[in-house]
């Protein structure tokens, strides 16, 4: 690669959804080419064809930044800027974040690489950039005020360091963090071993946990908002737009998750067990470690898992909070499990001619009702629940995937392999066939969990 990117990957990263900006060169002779990507699908791992070898990582509905040597430093270019992300089909939010894309695009760089990022700022007020978790000068640590001036609108500032520790990291700004970490301004760094047959695996994804409070019919996240959040997303994309991670069988697998929402979230894994391999502060050693199914990853954390897939599968893989992997919903709902409401929708038809009675028998009805109606949702609205799996609703959203663990894939193949196939007797099934009666509780009975006795108080002991 030339000191610019060469025409030859130029075209390459057009074709794969990623362009180098109509800027200058002129303008722009000292500073590395802006490339940038619209597309919000998983593009494929950038190998690395100048620098210190690596494996390189795959970002989940992202994207790596190219690079250029120049005189042994390895120079990126990032452009903050407003940015329009789709979050899922059917709805886009407008958002800040670097790149054309929020979250930006993923960092890659070798143990001991001297690194030189140029940060361009086209936001309409002041940023900065932090590079959380990096070991760098007090200098470069990127907390406006505090260790640098604030990047003006239209500036360009330069960070410089060494990346000295291998591992997992994000970056961020400092500066008015409300209102640019809300509007979705983050991105992933991967720091690689200088060995690259340091702890090897077979495939390498990362991502991002943010979270969005857009009301529907609305575009612009509501950057006020503190925990009541109505859009849980990984790389800000929410299910069924989050691309499934696909693996081969006995691959092993290692996935990287940052966590910049304002609480926490239990990843769970469904059919294997992993353990936690890396946080922040580096690798953990492995007699440290121990097996998981769930790993709980607080906010301003960075995990990185592990496993062998040696389970085939359409694995759902998850946060276990249950309204984390729901979209848009209404929190200030009141509970109708059991509640009879035939005469409450006629009274109410008179009022609400399209009113339809939900929550009697549980929510799922949500997913038919659309179907059928289809009922009728905001403009750039997605629904609280939603995608389709081969047996009918998965009634999911927000942070939601499948781990697709297949068989003869080949190696770098990362596209969706469809539906997985169950071998016969291995499908959970329908039992034909009569059901004996519940115990229950004799009328005796009854009547003794409903009798009451009362002390009424006397004198002022309690007082």
């Amino acid at each position: 690669m030339n000191d610019f990117l060469s025409r030859r990957n130029f075209f390459k990263l057009a074709g794969a959804g990623i362009a180098a900006s109509t800027v200058s060169k002129v303008a722009m002779a000292a500073l590395p080419e802006i490339v940038s990507a619209e597309s919000a699908n998983t593009q494929t791992p950038l190998h690395p064809d100048t620098g210190r070898p690596y494996n390189p990582v795959v970002t989940l509905n992202g994207w790596s930044l190219p690079w250029r040597m120049n005189n042994g430093v390895k120079e990126f270019h990032l452009v903050a800027e407003p940015v329009v992300r789709e979050i899922a089909p059917g709805m886009k939010a407008h958002l800040w974040g670097y790149n054309g894309q929020s979250p930006g695009p993923t960092i890659e760089v070798v143990e001991g690489d001297k690194v030189r990022i140029f940060v361009t700022n086209r936001l309409p007020e002041v940023t900065s950039v932090h590079w959380h978790g990096q070991p760098v000068p007090n200098g470069m640590d990127g907390v406006s005020g505090l260790t640098q001036p604030a990047i003006a609108p239209g500036k360009t500032f330069v960070y410089e360091f060494e990346a000295k520790r291998a591992g997992s990291f994000m970056y961020h700004p400092h500066a008015d963090e409300m209102t640019q970490m809300a509007m979705g301004l983050m991105g992933s760094w991967v720091t690689h071993p200088k060995n690259p047959k340091f702890m090897p695996v077979d495939r390498d994804f990362i991502f991002l946990l943010n979270a969005y409070d857009i009301d529907p019919g609305s575009y612009t996240p509501k950057i006020n908002t503190m925990l009541d959040f109505n859009l849980w997303t990984w790389n800000s994309r929410a299910f069924p737009g989050i691309d499934p991670l696909v693996v081969r069988k006995n691959d092993r697998v290692r996935i990287r998750v940052g966590n910049l929402t304002m609480t926490n979230h239990p990843i769970h894994l469904h059919g294997h067990e992993f353990q936690v391999t890396g946080t922040d502060g580096g690798w953990v050693p492995p007699t440290a470690r121990w097996p998981e199914v769930t790993t709980d990853i607080g906010v301003g954390q960075m995990r990185a898992i592990e496993f062998v897939a040696n389970n085939p599968g359409d694995w759902a893989f998850h946060c276990h909070k249950s309204h984390h992997t729901m979209n848009a919903m209404g929190h200030q709902v009141p509970t109708l499990l059991g509640v009879q409401q035939g005469d409450l929708v006629d009274k109410i038809s008179n009022l609400v001619p399209d009113y339809m009675a939900m929550g009697e028998t549980g929510m799922a009805e949500m997913s038919d009702m659309a179907a059928m109606m289809p009922m009728p949702l905001p403009e750039n609205t997605l629904p609280m629940m939603t995608g389709k799996g081969q047996f009918g609703d998965v009634n999911m959203g927000g942070m939601f995937s499948t781990l697709k663990v297949r068989e003869g894939l080949a190696k770098g193949d990362y596209k969706d392999p469809g539906h997985y196939q169950f071998p016969k007797g291995t499908l959970a099934y329908e039992f034909v066939g009569d059901a004996p009666e519940p115990p229950r509780q004799s009328a005796t009975d009854e009547k003794a969990a409903v009798e009451v006795q009362v002390r009424k108080p006397t004198g002022h002991a309690g007082h």
